[in-house]
């Protein structure tokens, strides 16, 4: 079954293994076909955030804000810092269209996998 299926009651969650191989952070040569999508707010990103990553606060996507570009017409991963907003960000993209599920756990979890994060300039990053 897709991880894209959205179950009753609201969509569909992955772990951050799961978000990792879909969006190509998982050191595979696959690249990932998703757009990780982080919803928390510009304080957070800035301290830490997956590389590649796209970034839109879930304040300003609950008072409308599109996409970008680069993330229309794909499959989205929603991240936040634990999964609460996330899940949130997520229940909104799927009500306007999108194919989106959030991550269990969100960027703690990621972190603690030893999955990559890194600052706003490029340098090691810390989930806040």
């Amino acid at each position: 079954m897709s991880i894209f299926r959205r179950p009753r009651g609201g969509p569909g969650r992955v772990s951050v293994q799961e978000a990792a191989i879909r969006t190509g952070h998982d050191n595979s040569d696959g690249g990932g076909d998703a757009v990780l999508l982080d919803v928390r707010e510009p304080y957070e990103w800035q301290a830490g955030h997956a590389p590649r990553a796209v970034h839109l606060p879930l304040s300003a996507l609950a008072a409308g804000a599109g996409l970008p570009p680069h993330a229309q017409a794909r499959p989205l991963i929603v991240i936040c810092r634990s999964g609460n907003r996330s899940r949130q960000a997520a229940e909104l993209l799927v009500a306007r269209g999108s194919q989106a599920v959030d991550v269990v756990g969100g960027m703690r979890d990621w972190a603690r996998a030893g999955l990559p994060v890194v600052d706003a300039r490029g340098g090691n990053g810390t989930v806040t």
